[in-house]
């Protein structure tokens, strides 16, 4: 069906953004075949002395095609130019007087410049010069049987044909000019738009940079030298320090390979390889150091780079709410993959809590789990009051463009749970 209706060809003017432009091509063409078809009848009948029903069967195949040239022209054409050329045949077996036209009719020609009008909206240069030569070897074939001899007059069709193809051939092109110019100038706000986009992503690039790096580099800075300025530091003070120096340097680089993506450089941020399940035991050992009491299950399983990035990221979210709103609670960090298979009837699964997306009930899918209780000391308050809530929105976002479910909520006891579901295929995992 819809093959179709692709073949199917649009109107001349289909395109027009206003309606009475569209229907301009229809309301032309019947007015010519209302006021054509009988006019031609008359002529041919009682200026030329044609029989009636010739002049009546001539008249129809002159002007009924005019309403099909406005949908195709080109075949309007071969019927129309054939039917003049019949008609000019048929008038030198009568009669008439020298001062009518030869071989095309006034009434003819007027359809036919009609005809030539719908053609140069339409059809390609090579088809209207074919037409234009076709109309004028009928007209130059046909003036040496001319019944009055060859004058100017009789070469009028081929002169009004071709100044009218020319013409419309021209405003159909200054049209398909202006028509690209308009998309361009589209494309061209959207690229500026984008351009701004990134040059806005950029900046904020930047002032990210100059506000984040300058703390991150003297805690790192601090910490270094903490064992040097500080007398007599026990060995596990000065683990510690060490420890928060290494956290620091780690996340400067982090932050300038998203930098460098920021800027859309042609730097080594977007070829540095993205942390994944095999990183996220360091993540809970830094976690586990901050004194945060974590137990992890890890997982060796080979998954996708981007499953891992986002087990990784969801991971390091959760951890750090943890650290903020629940500092010192004890934590369980479990990532698996499992293999089940489909339930009889079964649906597409869909999340309880906050469903990000759906995953098969059948099949293998990479587990995420952080379950945290609740915290020790509650008297103490957590480190941070409310929230700016990105986190779980980035994790809901990067379930949902995986296409699994993410499970968030508090749980009885005063803790928080978060648990992904990101859907895996066979060729994904070893």
């Amino acid at each position: 069906m819809t093959s179709v209706e692709e073949e199917r060809p649009r109107a001349l003017l289909a395109g027009a953004s206003r309606r009475w432009v569209r229907l301009l091509p229809w309301g032309v063409a019947f007015v010519l075949c209302v006021a054509l078809l009988p006019t031609t009848i008359q002529v041919l009948t009682a200026d030329y002395g044609l029989n009636g029903g010739i002049a009546s069967a001539l008249a129809v195949a002159q002007a009924t095609p005019l309403l099909l040239a406005v949908v195709r022209p080109l075949r309007a054409w071969y019927v129309i130019f054939t039917a003049d050329v019949a008609g000019a045949l048929a008038l030198l077996t009568v009669d008439f007087e020298e001062r009518l036209l030869w071989p095309f009719p006034p009434v003819g020609i007027v359809g036919y410049i009609g005809l030539c009008l719908a053609l140069g909206l339409r059809e390609p240069r090579r088809t209207l010069l074919l037409v234009w030569l076709a109309t004028a070897g009928a007209n130059v074939g046909l003036g040496f049987v001319a019944p009055h001899g060859t004058t100017a007059v009789t070469l009028l069709l081929t002169i009004l044909g071709g100044v009218t193809l020319l013409l419309a051939a021209a405003l159909r092109e200054r049209y398909e000019v202006q028509r690209r110019l308009a998309e361009q100038e589209t494309i061209n706000e959207a690229e500026r738009g984008r351009r701004t986009l990134l040059e806005e992503r950029a900046r904020i690039a930047r002032e990210l940079h100059d506000v984040v790096a300058h703390h991150m580099s003297v805690i790192t800075v601090q910490a270094d030298t903490a064992e040097y300025r500080l007398d007599e530091l026990p060995p596990d003070v000065r683990e510690e320090f060490t420890s928060i120096a290494a956290t620091a340097r780690e996340s400067l680089g982090e932050m300038r390979r998203l930098l460098g993506v920021l800027r859309s450089e042609e730097a080594h941020g977007e070829l540095a390889p993205q942390p994944g399940l095999t990183r996220i035991g360091q993540l809970v050992e830094a976690t586990a150091r901050a004194g945060m009491p974590v137990e992890f299950t890890p997982c060796d399983a080979d998954v996708p780079e981007a499953l891992g990035l986002s087990a990784y990221r969801i991971v390091q979210e959760a951890l750090a709410n943890v650290v903020r709103h629940a500092p010192g609670a004890p934590t369980r960090v479990s990532v698996s993959v499992s293999v089940s298979e489909p339930e009889p009837g079964s649906g597409s699964g869909s999340g309880s809590g906050s469903g990000s997306g759906s995953v098969a009930e059948g099949g293998a899918r990479l587990t995420v789990l952080v379950v945290n209780g609740p915290p020790p000391e509650p008297a103490a308050g957590p480190l941070e009051e409310g929230g700016t809530g990105h986190g779980l929105v980035g994790m809901r976002e990067r379930v949902r463009l995986a296409g699994g479910t993410l499970d968030v909520g508090p749980l009885p006891d005063g803790g928080f749970r978060v648990a992904a579901r990101l859907p895996l295929t066979e060729k994904d995992f070893t």
